[in-house]
């Protein structure tokens, strides 16, 4: 009996497994593809990722987990911040309530693939010609978007203030993500309205920032290399942005009780969605 239950488990296990790297490769697959390729394509071309030669094939692997990582971890912070989000609208005598409609949770290839990974790279675009600005100020010569990616020897300083943008740039759209996938939305007690705060602040603000961010990259640069350079950067926060993503929409599935308890919410019938403002 003892066997035939440790074999049962042990097939239950290997099921979830598959299942699991069904799913990871169904949602991820072609994102390592496309990191394959370029790494690929870094072997031959000098300086088509900011890395050269056979040392693409593992600094390629490890700028990629590095980032991923830095993304997918500030995670665990977001619950913490919707707390104080929760208590501060309490405080100002609002209240957050979630739409009765089905919560947006899972993984849907538009939203995930596309719109939510260039998001983040057009946030990431805004800080990335900041820094450069400053950089330039600080050392009085022309500098370039491969500061930002060097193949070269570690500088402690460039390094932590690209984690610092990398982790501010996720607890920022994993906050107002996980408003959204929640479908949360503050109601106004004196006017009585509905109004999204999720929706708005995820999608036009990271389209302003990375459109001002665009316009600066070809305001300090030629426009073959400003082009050039934004390629480049595509390339290479492509993929893990889109990690982030999916991570994003699985955690939430596993943690959504979890937000809506920090968040206060409260469910609401909307009869028409014109009364969401």
């Amino acid at each position: 009996m003892k066997f035939r239950s440790w074999v049962s488990s042990l097939s239950i296990t290997q099921s979830i497994h598959s299942n699991n790297l069904h799913r990871g490769s169904k949602e991820l697959g072609h994102v390592f593809i496309l990191l394959f390729i370029t790494i690929v394509l870094s072997i031959f071309l000098e300086d088509f990722t900011f890395l050269r030669g056979w040392e693409a094939m593992y600094k390629g692997l490890l700028r990629f987990m590095r980032f991923a990582l830095l993304l997918c971890l500030p995670l665990y912070l977001v619950l913490p911040i919707h707390r104080v989000v929760g208590w501060i609208v309490r405080e100002r005598g609002g209240i957050l309530v979630r739409l009765e409609a089905k919560q947006q949770l899972g993984v849907r290839p538009l939203r995930h693939w596309l719109l939510r990974p260039f998001q983040g790279i057009g946030i990431v675009l805004f800080f990335a010609t900041k820094l450069l600005t400053v950089l330039q100020i600080a050392t009085g010569q022309r500098v370039t978007a491969s500061l930002l990616f060097p193949a070269g020897k570690f500088q402690l300083g460039r390094f932590l203030a690209v984690t610092g943008v990398t982790i501010l740039v996720s607890l920022l759209l994993s906050t107002v993500w996980a408003l959204d996938d929640m479908r949360v939305r503050y109601y106004n007690q004196k006017d009585q309205e509905l109004k999204m705060i999720g929706k708005y602040v995820g999608t036009v603000v990271p389209i302003v920032l990375g459109f001002y961010g665009i316009m600066a990259l070809f305001s300090e640069f030629q426009m073959k290399d400003a082009l050039f350079y934004l390629f480049q950067m595509v390339l290479i926060l492509y993929p893990p942005f889109t990690v982030f993503a999916v991570f994003h929409s699985h955690f939430m599935q596993k943690r959504v009780s979890l937000f809506s308890s920090a968040l206060s919410l409260e469910k609401v019938r909307i009869l028409h969605e014109k009364e969401i403002k």
